[in-house]
């Protein structure tokens, strides 16, 4: 469950951040669609990545706060 959690997180805020990210840095004129799928391909592995590896961490703050 969490690897499966983690490639969906990474996945939808990936594309959501390159979507924002290329429409402010080119704007949304043709080719928009292209650009933002070449950024994706980069960052959905990155971001699965970290998120594997920031998980526990995340899940320990959010323990801690909850616990204060």
């Amino acid at each position: 469950m969490p690897v499966v959690f983690a490639f969906y997180m990474a996945g939808i805020m990936a594309f959501l951040m390159c979507a924002v990210i290329v429409g402010a840095g080119t704007g949304l004129s043709s080719g928009y669609l292209g650009r933002v799928l070449s950024a994706y391909a980069l960052a959905m592995p990155v971001a699965f990545v970290c998120v594997l590896f920031v998980r526990p961490v995340v899940l320990r703050l959010t323990m801690a706060t909850l616990r204060a």
